[in-house]
């Protein structure tokens, strides 16, 4: 049986040239730095690092889901969700000014970027970063729960340092994470009693209300 032939979405471009332009594209995602430490505390994870954790993280924890997942996808959503960073930076969790344009600039890069793809493979990638975005599906839910879960396991393994740092409050901590359980509510209360509580009685986050 042939495969049919796909036309290109650039016509001056083959198909394969514009897969390859994608791929170099999206190595620029291992130099957006985030906030949180790497274990050890040495230097600080970038987008790449964060994304491969997760999708590993998913693997492993997938059983812990409150709904049956499809991993693969799940895995993809999370290998490509902050690909848009790219263009519009890495928006901290805590920063409210950010946050405030996070939307618009992630949209417009989402369009440049997903772009340079053959259309087929464009639209399919832009649709899981917009099913990550709006969390209405199983897969999106858990994927929102380890983009959670991942830096709180990291900010703990690193004896609270990002937070102590940035003087995180708890209930900036719970404000982020008030839809955390949506994906695996077992293990948004392992995180919680693991990796939360003791910074807390550490004094690394600022308890400015009960856990």
């Amino acid at each position: 049986m042939n495969t049919p032939k796909i036309t290109p979405s650039h016509p001056e471009q083959s198909r394969l040239d514009q897969q390859f332009d994608f791929i170099r594209e999206i190595d620029k995602e291992k130099f957006i730095g985030r906030q949180t430490y790497l274990t050890g505390a040495a230097r600080k994870e970038n987008d790449a690092e964060h994304a491969w954790h997760m999708a590993l993280m998913t693997i492993l924890l997938s059983e812990y889901s409150n709904e049956p997942i499809d991993v693969l996808k799940t895995v993809t959503m999370l290998l490509i969700h902050d690909i848009v960073e790219i263009d519009a930076g890495d928006t901290y969790a805590y920063d409210e000014a950010a946050k405030a344009t996070q939307s618009e600039r992630e949209e417009k890069a989402a369009e440049r970027i997903f772009g340079l793809l053959p259309k087929d493979q464009g639209q399919r990638l832009r649709k899981l970063w917009e099913e990550f975005e709006e969390r209405k599906t199983p897969e999106a839910r858990f994927a929102r729960t380890m983009d959670n879960v991942q830096p709180i396991m990291l900010n703990a393994a690193t004896d609270g340092k990002a937070w102590e740092e940035h003087q995180v409050k708890l209930s900036q901590i719970l404000k982020r994470n008030e839809r955390t359980a949506e994906g695996s509510e077992e293990l948004w209360d392992y995180s919680r009693k693991n990796f939360i509580e003791p910074n807390l009685k550490k004094g690394r986050i600022i308890a400015d209300r009960e856990l």
